[in-house]
């Protein structure tokens, strides 16, 4: 994938969040975004997130990070707990914006996307 011009990035963002946050660290997600266009030639990088209204400002900094932010409502559970399950919306846009993008790079911290990578190696071909 290195030096391409027109790679995109599609980020489930919770579980992103939730295997770095395992492993005790904190992302920094202008670097991060740096380094996948460096590293990978991203030019777009989707970041799907379940939105929560008081995170404005976070969201708002993600977007000057150079993030497309792609919001999903949340439930709120009983216990007060959020869930944002973002993942059928990465699919959706993975194949909507197809024809756009010469390489896809899947980031998550968990193997729902396995249909979507194989697919996708598969129309590659």
């Amino acid at each position: 994938m290195k030096n391409k011009e027109n790679n995109f990035a599609f980020i489930d963002s919770q579980n992103l969040n939730l295997s770095i946050r395992a492993e005790g660290w904190i992302l920094d997600f202008r670097r991060f975004r740096k380094y996948l266009e460096d590293k990978y030639g991203i030019v777009k990088a989707f970041l799907f997130i379940g939105y929560v209204p008081q995170y404005q400002s976070l969201y708002t900094q993600l977007q000057k990070d150079g993030y497309v932010l792609i919001f999903k409502p949340v439930l709120v559970l009983s216990g007060g707990k959020v869930k944002g399950n973002t993942d059928a919306e990465l699919v959706l846009h993975a194949m909507i914006e197809w024809d756009n993008y010469e390489k896809a790079l899947i980031v998550t911290g968990d193997g729902d996307f396995f249909c979507l990578v194989d697919y996708l190696r598969k129309i590659s071909c």
